[in-house]
């Protein structure tokens, strides 16, 4: 977990802990990591109830004393960025409660969250329909934003475009820090058009409920192949609105855009993104809802990607994260749900959950909500 600060602070000022604006020393940064980390002797085993009732809370009320001795040091705080699983009892459990504690302390800050979902094949716990409607449920309440990614559309991204054909737990964590990174790119260095955390949540949520925005990224450019590819910013703007670039499975072009946010990074020019926006919205393939007409928030930062060496990703001038808001994410908590349903109908494994002291009826509480989201989407989709 990560607390955002300052809006602009001041360009490569050392190393920051999401805090601050001052300047860190090795030492002094040694010392605040290690204040800063909270360790278990115990995992949640999977089970969103024993995260969030069981062991989960023996390690609740540290967890949040940690967090406000870091945001009593943020002169200015924007609000926290959370990144999890939707699937393990951690993520789900210990990070609902969590939450919920969070949201009570601070009221006024935003809450960004940055969650792996369940993907349509690839699944490593069979549980996890469950552990992930439970927390979906928490999510609709206690966030302001989560966006969503998926791991089987992380692991296609590497297969077919960056030519990783055995990539391990660290290929896909370098894919997603990359797109963190270009969306918090504008809280660290200087741009035309930086954007600020409020600002991701007033111009993505139209409605408080339906605030689960897709990622997109381009390009997608293999070290291998650094030599051969320049895209232009009309080429990369395009290539946001393709299916293989996102990082959750569904289709865009089943549902319609409600709101677009493209940040732009490094040999940007203002004009060129004008021009490609233009270009998008004469395309009838991109339907944005009727009571959208603009539909395009931008942010441009001066500063270009940067890789890891040895990395799957070449290093590139320009690069560009989409987070969309689009009725078509509806496609993956549907699939949730029949996975679900499939489940409980049978009841099956859930004495673990209320041998944990969860109640059963949050089983179906959960579920009517997240239905409740689906129609929400429906709704929006048809007006």
């Amino acid at each position: 977990m990560e607390a955002a600060s300052e809006r602009n602070p001041p360009v490569n000022k050392g190393a920051q802990i999401g805090l601050g604006d001052g300047e860190w020393s090795p030492s002094a940064l040694k010392n605040a990591l290690s204040t800063s980390i909270v360790a278990g002797k115990e995992d949640a085993a999977n089970n969103y109830a024993r995260g969030c009732y069981g062991v989960g809370k023996e390690m609740l009320d540290l967890a949040l004393d940690r967090t406000r001795l870091l945001a009593d040091d943020c002169h200015s705080l924007q609000g926290f960025i959370l990144f999890r699983a939707f699937g393990g009892g951690t993520g789900s459990g210990f990070t609902s409660a969590f939450l919920e504690a969070l949201r009570s302390d601070y009221r006024k800050s935003s809450v960004l969250d940055f969650s792996v979902y369940p993907a349509p094949h690839i699944s490593p716990i069979i549980v996890e329909p469950y552990n992930a409607v439970l927390t979906t449920n928490g999510c609709i309440e206690n966030q302001d934003v989560c966006f969503v990614m998926d791991n089987e559309a992380v692991y296609d991204i590497l297969d077919r475009k960056l030519d990783t054909p055995r990539p391990t737990y660290t290929n896909p964590n370098r894919l997603l820090g990359q797109v963190v990174s270009a969306v918090t790119a504008s809280l660290r260095f200087e741009g035309a058009v930086n954007v600020s955390l409020d600002e991701f949540q007033t111009n993505l949520v139209p409605y408080p409920r339906i605030h689960f925005p897709l990622i997109t990224y381009a390009p997608f450019v293999a070290a291998h192949k650094a030599m051969h590819e320049q895209l232009s910013v009309a080429q990369l703007t395009n290539s946001c609105f393709e299916p293989a670039n996102q990082m959750v499975k569904c289709d865009p072009r089943n549902g319609k855009y409600m709101s677009c946010c493209l940040l732009f990074r490094g040999d940007v020019s203002p004009t060129d993104v004008n021009t490609a926006i233009n270009t998008i919205k004469s395309k009838r393939s991109i339907q944005f809802v009727d009571w959208s007409p603009t539909g395009f928030k931008v942010g441009i930062n001066y500063m270009p990607p940067t890789t890891v060496p040895g990395g799957d990703l070449a290093t590139v001038t320009r690069a560009v994260t989409m987070l969309s808001n689009t009725t078509a994410i509806k496609e993956a908590w549907e699939r949730l749900l029949r996975k679900f349903d499939i489940m409980y109908r049978k009841r099956a494994f859930v004495h673990h959950y209320v041998g944990e002291g969860m109640e059963e009826g949050e089983f179906q509480d959960a579920r009517e909500n997240l239905a409740a989201l689906v129609q929400d989407y429906q709704e929006v989709d048809s007006g």
